[in-house]
């Protein structure tokens, strides 16, 4: 006889102000997010030497951004391709904007591309920077030192900016319906940004807390902004189950840094991957989030 499917189960708390919620399979879970016994930290490596954009490398950065437009831009099927590439968008029409900040692996992986046309489906554009357009720029392999991260922190940083200038001189984006996501490594610039000019925030698979990976999260809080935070509860790099996370009292997400916050979302998939974005449950969650901070009523 088949076994029927565990179903996952859905706990929600509070912690402080924010909402978490959880989305737990069982006992198992406690297991599996504990640091394997005698692991050792791996050796790290770093290639490449720049962490600042120049002035053709800025531009670069959106001139070879990933886009996607919905049908109702093109007029036509939905575009997915480079911003120096798009159509003549329809006259008039402006639309709602989701700034998407890439992991470490950059913009060739597939999942990113997959989740902005599942959101240009629902009607809202998407631009993700392309930070590698920057020559020779730092790549690591985890752990490294915390001032090469930090350099690259900034660097992410810095994209955001160019992100929202070349939005406020485009013609078919709505500057008052923009969201800031990132995952990874793009998520900490996300997390570290104060919103300003977004009207929420996306936070993927980075935990807002001390760490390998940073010096101090430095979370912006932005209490009464929208946020929410989807994250694997056993992330192999930002959790507990990661044996050279650095910080033993670690819970894996980012409630503590949004307790204040009654407008945060932190929620938690087991047994789920480090990219997580186009998992059924973290589409829900995400829609939901982007329809009722970008497409209300």
């Amino acid at each position: 006889m088949t076994r029927p499917a565990v179903l996952p189960t859905i706990t929600r708390r509070r912690c402080g102000a924010a909402a978490l919620v959880l989305l737990l399979a069982g006992p198992a879970l406690h297991a599996q997010t504990q640091a394997p016994a005698q692991a050792q930290t791996p050796t790290g490596a770093i290639k490449g030497h720049a962490t600042v954009h120049d002035a053709a490398s800025a531009a670069a950065v959106i001139q070879r951004a990933q886009v996607a437009w919905p049908a109702a831009l093109t007029g036509g099927a939905v575009f997915v391709g480079r911003w120096q590439d798009a159509p003549k968008p329809q006259p008039g029409l402006r639309v709602p904007v989701v700034v998407f900040l890439h992991g470490s692996s950059g913009l060739g992986l597939k999942a990113i591309e997959d989740w902005q046309r599942w959101l240009a489906g629902m009607g809202v554009a998407s631009v993700a920077p392309d930070s590698f357009a920057l020559p020779d720029r730092v790549t690591y392999t985890s752990p490294v030192d915390t001032d090469t991260y930090e350099r690259i922190h900034a660097l992410r940083g810095s994209e955001i900016a160019l992100a929202l200038k070349a939005l406020g001189e485009a013609p078919w984006a709505d500057a008052g319906r923009l969201l800031l996501a990132g995952t990874s490594e793009g998520a900490t610039a996300v997390a570290r940004h104060d919103g300003s000019g977004f009207a929420g925030r996306m936070i993927f698979s980075w935990s807002c807390e001390d760490n390998y990976f940073v010096k101090s999260a430095a979370t912006q809080a932005t209490p009464g902004r929208p946020v929410l935070n989807v994250i694997s509860r056993s992330d192999p790099y930002f959790s507990p189950a990661n044996p050279w996370l650095g910080n033993p009292r670690a819970e894996g997400h980012c409630a503590e840094a949004f307790k204040a916050n009654p407008q945060a979302q932190v929620v938690l998939l087991p047994q789920a991957p480090h990219t997580l974005i186009n998992l059924p449950a973290a589409r829900d969650v995400t829609a939901a989030f982007v329809r009722r901070v970008l497409l209300p009523g």
